[in-house]
């Protein structure tokens, strides 16, 4: 049969192969989806051009497809089909090219199981930017990808033995050596197939060390728990099990002295409470660079971040880069040393940290272990459950819009008394309190309401019950509420949702009360020896 310059059938017909490289599927697949009468067959091992195109519009993953046609879209990896395009791959591209094609031949599921994500060359170049090279010093990539890091530090002049690389997918290890090859000629023979958190420990068995170890991690990959706790124990990253905190922790076992380590990984990192243990190893060395790259993976919201260190922990109070699209600055380390939880808020200017350091340093006390927490109602189905009128049996109830700072708006919205359908209802005795502190949940701001009219809340809407806090629930609200708190809630937080674990960090300044009996954000400011400036931040007072 003739055939275009793609390689395709003239006719309306496609062979098996050829519609399984067009629907990124195993040729197995393709077979099932003739099976099941999903593709018209145009002949002897060829379907229709037109049953493949109305079949991936019209039915792929908008109509329940059986289980065996459905089989593609659960099965992620399709690892036959890859194994036999990646070579052709790496004829049809060069350099970065055969990674960008290889990428895109993997499925989002597979991508989100495995915390997939290759890194840009831009940004590649620019974490490995101003730093000293010797050819005798040596490289990793504990898991390489299509090989940006790795192509990078041989373009900087380290020799090829001297570069090491590991990753689980032989396809992603098949492309960087062919790309070593295309570019410089050579083998790179210690770039395996390989778990680097299985195999780090042997480095450090055997003494091995590396001057220079720069990675972009799996993000969030998908591991069993006794599999995390084993590593976590072995790379002692303590509560910090997932999988950028295991890797960074295997990694500075075997760091050099004075060596480098840069990873580019995800925000959640820098502030959640899950990686408190590892950033506190993590300031007990020499930080040289913060750098935020934005949203640097299509398709992905969570920000991609460099944090580049030294192994090295003299100087751990030297002043670290802090550099984003608009703008670079100096911190000190010990600004983060101070922050709770050993955030590494660097979207921060020194001087704002001052600011920080201040709100805790004033006598305050938190609601950790001083409130009882619950969540909104969870109907389940709110438009089958809620109504927009009043009627005989239905409550009104809040949203999250219905939230101000300055009070409540007119509820709106009217849920049926009887919660036993709902997917989740925190105990009645909590929403029918005679005082609560109801707030929205996503939100840039902190937004707050003292309720003693026992309403109903819908699940946009969090609330707790103080207990042992030294003021009127109406005053601890007016302090949430301030302009302040709400500062620096974003400034050390940075999300929009208000999370209790996040929420139960907040200086509590209930000695303000002792001196003002009546709350305004002036003598709140000078209650904490702080200014406001035209700007929208603070400065500490001279």
């Amino acid at each position: 049969m003739q055939t275009n310059i793609f390689g395709e059938p003239h006719s309306n017909g496609l062979t098996i192969e050829q519609a399984a490289y067009k629907a990124n599927v195993s040729t197995a697949t393709i077979r099932n989806w003739i099976k099941t009468g999903y593709l018209e067959q145009a002949g002897k091992g060829l379907i229709t051009k037109q049953s493949l195109e109305n079949f991936m519009c019209n039915v792929a993953g908008k109509e329940k497809l059986n289980a065996r046609a459905n089989k593609h879209l659960k099965d992620s990896h399709q690892h036959e089909l890859l194994q036999n395009v990646v070579e052709k791959l790496a004829q049809e591209h060069e350099g970065e090219q055969i990674g960008i094609a290889y990428e895109k031949k993997l499925s989002e599921s597979y991508k989100n199981q495995e915390g997939i994500y290759y890194t840009p060359s831009w940004i590649v170049k620019d974490m490995l930017a101003n730093i000293k090279i010797e050819p005798h010093y040596t490289f990793l990539d504990p898991c390489c990808g299509s090989g940006n890091f790795i192509l990078e530090a041989l373009r900087l002049g380290i020799a090829v033995e001297n570069i090491y690389g590991f990753d689980t997918d032989e396809n992603a290890v098949f492309i960087t050596k062919e790309r070593i090859r295309q570019e410089f000629g050579v083998e790179a023979s210690n770039i395996v197939v390989g778990d680097f958190l299985e195999n780090a420990s042997a480095f450090y068995d055997k003494n091995m060390s590396f001057n220079l170890i720069f990675t972009n991690p799996p993000w969030g990959k998908k591991i069993d728990k006794s599999a995390k706790e084993k590593y976590a124990q072995m790379y002692e990253t303590h509560k910090s099990v997932d999988t950028t905190s295991l890797f960074m922790g295997a990694c500075l076992k075997i760091i050099s002295p004075n060596g480098l380590l840069g990873f580019l990984i995800q925000d959640a990192f820098f502030n959640i409470a899950t990686f408190e243990d590892i950033r506190t190893k993590v300031l007990d060395k020499k930080i040289l660079k913060l750098v935020d790259y934005g949203k640097a993976f299509k398709g992905l919201m969570t920000k991609a971040q460099a944090i580049i260190l030294s192994n090295n922990t003299v100087e751990i109070t030297g002043n670290i880069e802090c550099k984003n699209k608009e703008n670079s600055f100096f911190r000190t380390q010990k600004s983060f040393q101070n922050n709770p939880k050993k955030i590494l808020n660097f979207g921060a200017h020194q001087h704002e940290a001052e600011v920080i350091t201040q709100l805790y340093s004033v006598e305050h006390t938190t609601l950790s272990g001083k409130a009882k927490w619950a969540l909104g109602i969870v109907t389940g189905n709110n438009q089958k459950f809620c109504k927009d009128t009043l009627t005989e049996g239905y409550a009104p109830i809040l949203k999250g819009t219905d939230i101000t700072k300055h009070g409540i708006k007119q509820p709106t919205t009217f849920i049926p008394l009887d919660f036993s359908n709902f997917q989740q209802v925190a105990p009645l005795e909590m929403y029918l309190a005679p005082e609560k502190i109801i707030y929205k949940f996503i939100s840039y701001d902190l937004c707050f309401y003292c309720d003693n009219q026992q309403q109903y809340v819908l699940n946009s809407v969090n609330f707790f019950i103080p207990l042992e806090i030294k003021i009127t629930n109406n005053q601890l609200t007016n302090l949430l509420n301030s302009e302040i708190i709400n500062w620096l809630f974003n400034k050390l937080f940075a999300t929009h949702k208000i999370l209790r674990g996040d929420l139960e960090l907040l200086p509590i300044h209930t000695s303000y009360f002792e001196q003002y009996s009546e709350f305004s954000e002036e003598s709140y400011l000078q209650f904490l020896n702080l200014i406001k400036l035209p700007n929208r931040t603070f400065r500490v007072k001279n």
